[in-house]
């Protein structure tokens, strides 16, 4: 009898496990018919080839000359699938190998003219980011329902997983994803390691130490990071006591710091240990360049992200108006309109809950500030190109928003006045989610919510990688044989080849290839009255971004009308009769 009492005892335990496991399950295994289906139908994008060609490059060779731009570790991640395609060429033997600000037509040769599968080998760089993806939805299902317990975690995943920017950025090769992982666990590790005050826990500070050189050696923009988790280290949101709270400040920034030193170790180790003379370009910083010293490139590339910030590299765009310098509107009328609504309400109605209540309020609020940290740096910067930089912000609210899933009895006392069980309320907005991620399917970049209009009308609102980033150049190709157009006039944004994909196509003004962008001064038709044609134009160049505001006159007869149909949301038809 005791036995069965105790077997009997177990089942409700096992019970509860089962139904906390077959909802994961369930959840990555729809993630990966999603992600991949999606993957397939995307043709290359502005930036993917340049990522791909400089992971190779590096895994080829271990040269980091081309990681200016962004530091090599998830361009070698991507790229080591590629390495099961020994027969794949790298233009070595090519100028632009030996040029500094030769990383474009690098890209070019490599993956358009040296090669000649271009499916299979963007297919295989998109496989690593899709697993980066899955490390950071289990990564916030520990930190989650550490925090939360209860329904937390599978909640927390399954908002990882079908976050429309998130997915969307999810099954690129490019460094987006990849920064917003590693950023993140270093943030957790940092957490966990000063939830013990007064003591040095060194397998914990290894790890957070680990996690930071990850997070540098990700994406140049993760520096902005030693800011955040310097904010997070002075701020009293830990157990040391009102008393003591000067006291745990200054300890937690000396752990900040060794994991700092710590960390550019790890960068230099991603760097292959590279030793040379500086290359610094600002007059500012010129005299080191006769010097040498470690990882000259990732210094050299530190500069350059620096100059970017401060000038910008493209004209910003916001609700039809154009900057140069940026707007500080930008991120968070973009984090207003490409996130789904249910999400903001749940982040809106956690951070209530949690916040006031002093048991839960130092964990939202250190979820809510990481987040807030880093989204004030990127609205101080003037590279105003897509949304996808303030990226590393989003999974510190979805973790906060899953802890709606593990409601403590306070908290359902004030769900329970308006009816709403918080387990119902997480529930449904994971599935409210899902369902956003179904509904969407396969054009997560182009996602907009019901405020911008829909994604229909997002192009209005924002452009270049929030709406149209070359994505759908192959969907185009099924347009025109579904619909018997044998031809386009075509408006190009992206470095995709139309021509590779067999599309007939008469070049028209556009950005990314060079057959494109030098018609912006040479325009092959009569702005004012386009000839009869069928006219394919990417939203962003709809836009006219290298123009000056006074002399965006090319598509303004297109601007002023609506398409007559769509290829995704990206790519604008005109029948032009």
């Amino acid at each position: 009898m005791p036995q069965t009492g105790g077997a009997a005892g177990e089942m409700p335990t096992a019970r509860r496990a089962h139904q906390r496991v077959w909802p994961v399950v369930a959840a990555v295994l729809l993630f990966f018919f999603l992600a991949l289906d999606s993957a397939v139908g995307d043709s290359p994008t502005m930036d993917e080839q340049n990522h791909i060609a400089r992971g190779l490059a590096f895994l080829r060779t271990g040269d980091p000359r081309l990681s200016l731009e962004h530091p090599p570790l998830i361009n070698g991640l991507s790229a080591l699938p590629l390495l099961t395609m020994p027969e794949l060429r790298l233009p070595t033997d090519h100028p632009s190998w030996e040029r500094r600000e030769g990383w474009y037509e690098f890209a070019d040769l490599f993956l358009w003219q040296y090669n000649h599968d271009v499916e299979r080998i963007v297919f295989l760089a998109r496989l690593p980011i899709v697993f980066l993806l899955i490390g950071l939805a289990l990564a916030g299902y520990r930190w989650a329902a550490h925090l939360w317990r209860g329904a937390a975690g599978p909640v927390a995943l399954t908002l990882l997983l079908f976050e429309p920017n998130l997915l969307a950025h999810g099954r690129y090769a490019t460094t987006d994803l990849g920064g917003t992982l590693f950023t993140f666990l270093a943030t957790f590790f940092l957490w966990r390691l000063w939830q013990e005050p007064g003591r040095w826990n060194w397998a914990r500070w290894a790890w957070a130490a680990l996690a930071v050189g990850l997070a540098f050696g990700s994406k140049m923009s993760a520096l902005g990071f030693a800011v955040v988790w310097g904010g997070l280290a002075v701020l009293p949101l830990y157990p040391t006591g009102v008393r003591r709270a000067a006291q745990g400040a200054g300890w937690r920034l000396a752990q900040l710091a060794a994991a700092g030193g710590a960390a550019l170790l790890v960068v230099w180790a991603l760097y292959g240990f590279q030793w040379g003379a500086f290359a610094f370009i600002s007059p500012e910083l010129t005299p080191l360049n006769r010097w040498a010293g470690p990882m000259p490139t990732f210094w050299a590339g530190v500069e350059q992200i620096a100059l970017l910030s401060g000038g910008g590299r493209a004209q910003s765009f916001l609700l039809g108006r154009f900057s140069d310098t940026g707007f500080v509107a930008y991120f968070p009328v973009a984090f207003a309109v490409k996130t789904p609504l249910v999400v903001l309400a749940a982040v809106a109605l956690a951070a209530v809950l949690f916040v006031r209540d002093r048991r839960t309020r130092r964990r939202a609020l250190f979820l809510l500030l990481a987040g807030a940290l880093f989204f004030g740096l990127t609205m101080t910067g003037a590279l105003n190109i897509g949304y996808r930089h303030a990226l590393p912000m989003v999974p510190y609210l979805l973790v906060l928003a899953a802890g709606l899933g593990g409601a403590k009895a306070r908290e359902r006392r004030l769900l329970g006045r308006l009816a709403l069980p918080p387990r119902r309320v997480a529930a449904a907005v994971a599935l409210l989610t899902v369902a956003v991620a179904l509904w969407i399917h396969p054009h997560y970049l182009s996602y907009f919510n019901p405020i911008a209009g829909g994604p229909a009308n997002g192009y209005r609102v924002l452009i270049d990688s929030n709406v149209d980033w070359g994505q759908d150049l192959l969907r185009l190709r099924g347009w025109m044989s579904d619909t018997g157009v044998s031809r386009v006039r075509l408006g190009w944004f992206g470095t995709a080849d139309p021509g590779y994909y067999a599309i007939l196509h008469e070049p028209l003004p556009g950005l990314g290839r060079d057959a494109f962008f030098r018609l912006w001064w040479d325009v092959p038709f009569d702005p004012a009255q386009p000839e009869p044609g069928v006219y394919a134009i990417s939203a962003t160049s709809l836009w006219e971004t290298p123009l000056r505001p006074e002399e965006k006159r090319v598509y303004a007869w297109f601007r002023a009308r609506q398409p007559s149909a769509r290829v995704g949301y990206s790519i604008l038809i005109y029948d032009v009769r």
